[in-house]
């Protein structure tokens, strides 16, 4: 299983306005079923707080900046994103959680599977239960 990585994505430099984009298999290691985005999210709100059985995801932080915290179940790791060029894949199996949004910042998350709650593991005991057998 891989492991979450920050993936620098292709930046072109033009005076009119940079652009960047992500592909698979060129950046993402899935192919996207799944696009959502988290916006106006007021102070000191955290978004997430959950793990998934199988899905895949690969955050960016296309306005402004945000934290992902990630636990394995063991050990926590702390990704603040904050650059449209730099996006933070999450293999399934990670909980997870977004917290520290600046002011009119905006998460776009894309996933390799349509949304399942069934998927969804939202009790951090059953999810380090889960990952420890």
């Amino acid at each position: 299983m891989r492991n979450p990585e920050i993936i620098k994505l292709p930046k072109i430099v033009d005076p009119r306005g940079n652009l960047s984009f992500f592909e698979y298999p060129n950046q993402l290691p899935f192919e996207i079923a799944r696009t959502y985005w988290l916006y106006d999210v007021p102070g000191g709100e955290v978004r997430g707080s959950h793990a998934f059985r199988e899905q895949q995801e690969f955050i960016i932080a296309l306005s402004g900046s945000f934290d992902v915290v990630l636990n394995d179940g063991e050990k926590e790791e702390r990704f603040s994103l904050n650059r449209s060029y730099y996006g933070l894949y999450i293999p399934k199996m990670y909980w997870r959680r977004i917290e520290n949004f600046s002011t009119n910042s905006l998460a776009l998350i894309v996933s390799d599977k349509n949304y399942n709650e069934a998927d969804y593991i939202r009790d951090f005991e059953d999810f380090k239960n889960l990952k420890h057998g």
